[in-house]
């Protein structure tokens, strides 16, 4: 039987969603508490009743909104075209051939001794060591004379231990240096300071070395590639009601390729209508296009091959067209429609010129009884049981004779934990609750022999099964409640007025602006600002944005304003603002709330709960605001064509906005950039007043 672990009631309140929280209390619960126009009135509404209700469209880096424009097919590969045994057998022995003989060249020019310059090899000492240096200088050697040798059939070496994280990285750009990227290094996670140095992948030249295609023809490698335009596959995924990862699953599935080699810019929302950008390293386009037939609720279209992929946070933002329904306002019974338009044009008035503040939504928190910040709390107080329990926490009322709103999936949750806690056994869990599951596995595991359980109280071993991405989101969630208490105080005690001590962008408003730069970003594709290089523990090759505070006369200047202000997530490699702020992180964290933690003391033994931190700005702006009041009946009734339909043709029904039906909802469309919450925009432009749908699950 598995280890008893506490269940959610052992939970100290304060660290407790109730399932029947209000979407205040559970704002409230993780810092939402503020608004920018507290004089605005509210309006009730409920958003995403219909998933077409929610059209997200991806903002490029360009400033160009993607759309589905087409759903025409993409030609057929050159290669395909190609037929005939014959042809075949000798695309075969030429490969055979040039391989043959590319090999024995290979052999014949690699040098028997290694030379590097005295200077190269003092200092890779000074690193590593004399000891350690020579047997890097023994691998390199070994590299050179079998070139064609697999990495991993060449020894790997252990580093001392190397404490300092400005020696480390010095360790990393020596070794490719010194060695010509024939070597390459990896700092181990299991131990600390510790960097291990082994053979890289071996790269090709163009044209040598050809493989043979799924299809049997000889493949030319990167140069057929960039006859089409490049290695990488470009397309549109407009999906319906289906999550990113949903439909990649799917396509990889078909097309047998691994899931890892696409990219995309951000996920999107699953109850939702959304158009985004993927890439795809190495697959043509009709074979992609062939699976539009069998798709559902997703279509493939805007085919391109372009010479490099995507990265997360490769994108300027979203723009949003969503549908409020069933909206209430103050003193509707008369003249319902012009009172509507009345409180609706002056909201979206002051949402457009004053913005909001730039909070990290509730869905950063997770959905169940224990939000993922708890996890991360327990994580960086180095509580890992305590991590672990609060992943497989329920809310006893899912599991209830009651009739409730609950997906199946979640009693199905619910049920796979109750049954672990019970008996040891893992029986069936929905697949999208991957960290659960992979816990209960490894926490179950026995020896073949004795039938005792191995790795019980292994809860660190347990986490590590989790996807790293998942993994990293409990932590990151904890920053994201430090930053939203934080920034809901910074409001509360000076409001948009900048003071002494507030952070900037180093570069943004200064007399040389920084040089365009890659903006860098974690694994949710957030943003990431760097503090003062003075406070950075990097090497001078590092090139990032940076923080710093202002003095008392820049504050004053009216050169900076409240949409220049960031504010740190915390962690070991950020400063804090030199104000009653940054004294207020102190209070906070150290607080119970904020798990007693010390902002200034963030490193971790363990790598995925030591923070580096990062900069979020305190203000968001959306901007091509939108809004038009719509008078309808019928709840299923569409007030907005998604981009499918445009392109089929469809078109709304004519409605005379002066007629007065049974309901009113209000179209708003506007532009987020990149890691900004819609649903946070929508709480400031409504007053707190907008709710999503729950569905019905209680016919189950």
């Amino acid at each position: 039987m598995a280890k008893k672990h506490k269940i959610e009631g052992d939970w100290p309140p304060s660290k407790r969603v109730r399932s029947d929280a209000t979407v205040n209390d559970a704002e409230e619960t993780v810092g939402i508490t503020a608004y920018v126009s507290p004089d605005v009135q509210e309006f009730t509404c409920v958003f995403k009743q219909r998933y077409t209700d929610f059209l997200v469209n991806e903002i490029s880096t360009d400033g160009s909104v993607l759309h589905l424009t087409d759903l025409s097919v993409p030609r057929s590969r050159v290669n395909e075209k190609a037929n005939g045994k014959e042809k075949i057998e000798q695309q075969k022995e030429l490969v055979e051939e040039v391989a043959e003989k590319q090999e024995k060249q290979e052999n014949k020019d690699a040098p028997e001794n290694v030379e590097i310059s005295d200077k190269d090899k003092s200092s890779v000492q000074e690193i590593f060591g004399a000891e350690t240096t020579e047997k890097i200088l023994k691998l390199y050697a070994a590299i050179l004379k079998a070139p064609n040798k697999k990495p991993r059939d060449h020894v790997s070496i252990k580093s001392p231990v190397i404490s300092e994280k400005d020696k480390r990285t010095q360790a990393h750009i020596a070794v490719r240096k010194v060695f010509n990227s024939k070597l390459q290094t990896e700092t181990l996670q299991d131990e600390v300071g510790v960097i291990l140095i082994k053979a890289a992948p071996i790269h090709q030249k163009d044209g040598q070395k050809r493989n043979l295609n799924r299809d049997g023809a000889v493949s030319k490698g990167k140069l057929a590639w960039d006859e089409l335009g490049g290695e990488f596959l470009h397309f549109t995924l407009y999906k319906e009601n289906k999550d990113t990862m949903e439909v990649l699953y799917f396509i990889a599935t078909q097309l047998r390729v691994a899931v890892k080699n696409f990219q995309f810019a951000g996920t999107k929302d699953r109850r939702g209508v959304t158009v985004q950008r993927i890439a795809v390293f190495r697959v043509h386009a009709d074979r992609i296009a062939s699976l539009n037939k069998v798709a559902k609720g997703w279509v493939a279209s805007g085919f391109s091959y372009h010479k490099k992929g995507l990265e997360l946070g490769e994108l300027a933002g979203n723009e949003f067209t969503l549908t409020l329904r069933d909206c209430h306002f103050e003193d509707e019974e008369e003249n319902r429609l012009e009172t509507a338009k009345k409180v609706v044009a002056h909201a979206t008035k002051s949402f457009e010129s004053k913005g909001f503040l730039n909070y990290y939504g509730l869905q950063r928190f997770g959905t169940y009884s224990t939000g993922t910040h708890t996890t991360g709390m327990r994580m960086l107080q180095g509580d890992l049981e305590g991590a672990v329990d609060s992943i497989l926490t329920y809310s006893p009322d899912v599991l209830s004779d009651e009739s409730r709103k609950v997906p199946q999936e979640d009693i199905d949750r619910a049920k796979a934990i109750r049954t672990w806690r019970e008996t040891g056994t893992v029986s069936y869990v929905p697949k999208r609750y991957q960290a659960e599951h992979s816990i209960m596995q490894y926490l179950s595991k026995k020896d073949k022999r004795s039938g005792t359980l191995v790795q019980a109280n292994d809860y660190q071993g347990a986490l590590m099964t989790i996807q790293r991405n998942l993994r990293m989101m409990y932590v990151h969630s904890y920053q994201s409640l430090v930053w939203n208490t934080i920034v809901g105080k910074r409001w509360e005690m000076y409001g948009d007025k900048v003071i002494e001590g507030d952070l900037v962008i180093v570069g943004e408003k200064e007399e040389q602006p920084a040089e365009n730069q890659v903006e860098e970003v974690d694994e949710d594709g957030e943003p990431i600002f760097h503090p003062a290089e003075h406070d950075q523990a990097a090497s001078a090759e590092d090139k990032f944005t940076r923080a710093r505070p202002l003095s008392k006369a820049e504050a004053e200047s009216g050169r900076f304003d409240i949409y220049d202000i960031v504010l740190p997530l915390p962690g070991f490699d950020v400063i804090y603002p030199s104000n009653a702020i940054g004294k207020f992180y102190e209070e906070f964290m150290g607080s119970e709330a904020g798990g007693g933690l010390d902002p200034h003391n963030m490193r971790r033994a363990w790598k995925d709960a030591s923070l580096s931190g990062g900069y979020r700005k305190m203000m968001a702006r959306a901007s091509d605001v939108d809004a038009k009041v719509v008078a309808y009946s019928a709840e299923t009734e569409q007030l907005v064509l998604t981009d499918l339909e445009k392109v089929r043709g469809r078109s709304l029904l004519d409605r005379d906005d002066n007629i007065v039906g049974d309901k009113i909802a209000v179209v708003v469309k506007f532009k987020l950039g990149s890691s900004q919450y819609a649903t946070m925009a929508l709480r400031e432009l409504t007053r707190g007043g907008a709710t999503a749908y729950k569905p019905d699950y209680s016919s189950r």
